[in-house]
């Protein structure tokens, strides 16, 4: 099989091809192009390279149509070399010539990454649903050295508050994939809703499940993990707990401080003082459903909330009076480090990192991996303490906060605007940090709220264009604001072929098949000001 080599001047069409998002580390551009077609074919080197090449193939197909088949003389080359360790797990070189495509990486997560490289350099129509006629499927030719910053790199989805089917997991997967972005954590458990499914609690989903949308069967969790996988991205499950559990005291009210009480499905936003009691059964109930999370999720870490828990029902309560006692804690208020210290301490035992979001920095047990939101200040004072941190500060990364201020704006959380230079100059690791609480950080991901996103369509106008922006700050070490924007504007062709709902600077959606949804959502404010009170 031949490819023929296609060389020329470097033109504004090839610089355009060059316009990644997140930017490499290293990028130098090279004259002349190459052409795939259907004779190209794929080598992949024996060692593992083939997932990489199948990835590759699986999404050019719908667009291209060409079947890059296995090839021992394939122009396009994929090599997995463990010596190539400097680069870490998710390094890659990618070499395009006239004549052909060489992929290099020291593990099967830098060939993941180099395969969506490959992606952004073809022309933005390579990334359509459906077959594309017409269009020359030319590369750039470029000498690409790429190492992330980050290794934590995330976007979290509240499928709890308003249920998503799995359909819109995989599509949001590929996403994240795109821009390298590569832990989706999942919000499946809240006030108003329960969506993952535990044999031994089914009243979970049958009661929990049942308002705004449903929940996954077991077989599409474990479908979308795979399918994750395959792409570079980790799944990462959320149950909440102590707090922001209404919808399991609705299905199961003996897990609660009243047990006698008939509780419903939360219909409301905010934080509800209802949590979990700290009677032996709650402890066998946790360890139970976190026995199931870990069968269904393989993720080395595990996120248990932690946050927004009142002790008002603790402190009413004789039975938790009495264990804060029995435990030799100052008063039922130390209940919520103890209940976390005993449920961090099983996933610890059973080879996971238990992950909590933190609101002081100084709240979670040793041991967690702490997520702080209120402050980035948090995040200094949890590594200080020795703790890892993911950094999602609410005023850099939350997406549900509306984009800008203009009247055409969805609704979205009331208190502000979290734009696109919001995101992009967050600082995971700021420099006056001591080195060695710098070295505590792992990274950042993005939240996405449900509270004011009704449909799938304004979520993706939520997330896009800011993930892209939170995607160059996790992994490139390059801070050139004017250089993203230019980037950005060429990458929206690319948001456009896959259809994700966006706004040109006029105003209007780019899409048109996406309108502003209008706010729907529960029967009424959580807040005394008729705001919400929690995150």
């Amino acid at each position: 099989m031949t490819t023929t080599p296609v060389a020329g001047p470097t033109t504004a069409a090839h610089r355009a091809g060059l316009q990644l998002v997140p930017r490499p580390s290293q990028l130098a551009p090279l004259p002349g192009r190459f052409v795939l077609d259907e004779h190209t074919g794929i080598r992949a080197a024996p060692g593992g390279a083939s997932a990489a090449a199948d990835l590759l193939r699986t999404l050019l197909a719908p667009a291209t149509g060409l079947p890059l088949p296995p090839a021992a003389d394939g122009r396009i080359v994929f090599v997995l070399d463990p010596a190539l360790g400097g680069l870490g797990r998710e390094g890659y070189g990618l070499t395009v010539g006239a004549d052909a495509i060489l992929l290099r990486a020291g593990a099967q997560e830098g060939l993941s990454r180099g395969v969506q490289t490959i992606r952004q350099l073809l022309p933005p129509q390579a990334l359509s649903h459906r077959r594309v006629r017409g269009t020359e499927w030319a590369l750039p030719c470029a000498q690409i050295t790429d190492v992330p910053r980050f290794a934590w790199r995330g976007a979290m989805l509240d499928v709890a508050r308003r249920f998503r089917p799995v359909s819109f997991l995989r599509r949001f997967t590929d996403l994240l994939a795109l821009h390298k972005l590569n832990v989706l954590h999942l919000h499946l458990t809240d006030d108003q809703g329960w969506r993952m499914p535990v044999a031994a609690y089914p009243k979970l989903t049958e009661v929990g499940g049942e308002p705004h949308g449903g929940a996954y069967t077991r077989e599409e969790l474990t479908g979308l993990v795979a399918y994750a996988a395959a792409r570079g991205v980790t799944v990462v499950p959320e149950i909440e707990m102590p707090g922001h559990v209404r919808a399991a005291l609705a299905a199961y009210p003996g897990l609660g401080n009243v047990p006698s009480r008939r509780l419903t499905v939360w219909d409301r936003w905010g934080v509800c003082e209802n949590v979990l009691g700290v009677h032996d059964q709650v402890l066998d109930f946790c360890r139970g459903v976190l026995d199931e999370v870990m069968d269904t999720f393989p993720s080395p870490h595990v996120h248990i909330g932690g946050e927004e828990c009142p002790t008002t029902e603790w402190q009413r309560s004789p039975d938790a009076r009495r264990r804060a006692e029995a435990e030799g804690l100052s008063g039922p208020e130390a209940l919520h480090g103890w209940f976390m210290g005993r449920i961090g301490g099983f996933l610890t035992e059973n080879g996971r990192r238990p992950l909590g979001w933190t609101e002081t920095g100084s709240d979670l047990p040793a041991g967690f991996t702490a997520v702080p939101w209120r402050s980035a200040e948090h995040g200094l004072t949890a590594a200080r303490r020795g703790q890892d941190v993911i950094m999602a500060p609410y005023r850099s990364t939350y997406l549900d906060y509306p984009q800008s201020e203009r009247p055409e704006e969805p609704p979205g959380q009331p208190g502000g605007v979290v734009s696109l230079r919001d995101v992009y100059d967050l600082e995971p690791a700021p420099a006056g940090w001591e080195p060695a609480a710098a070295a505590r950080v792992l990274g950042t991901q993005a939240q996405l709220w449900s509270e004011y996103v009704p449909t799938a369509a304004h979520a993706e106008y939520l997330a896009f264009p800011r993930l892209c922006a939170l995607a160059e700050t996790a992994w490139s070490p390059h801070r050139d604001w004017p250089g993203f924007q230019r980037r950005l504007a060429h990458h929206r062709t690319r948001l456009d072929a896959l259809r994700v709902p966006g706004r040109p600077p006029h105003g209007l959606p780019h899409n048109p098949s996406f309108t502003f949804p209008s706010h729907s959502g529960p029967a009424g404010p959580s807040g005394p000001s008729g705001e919400d009170t929690g995150r």
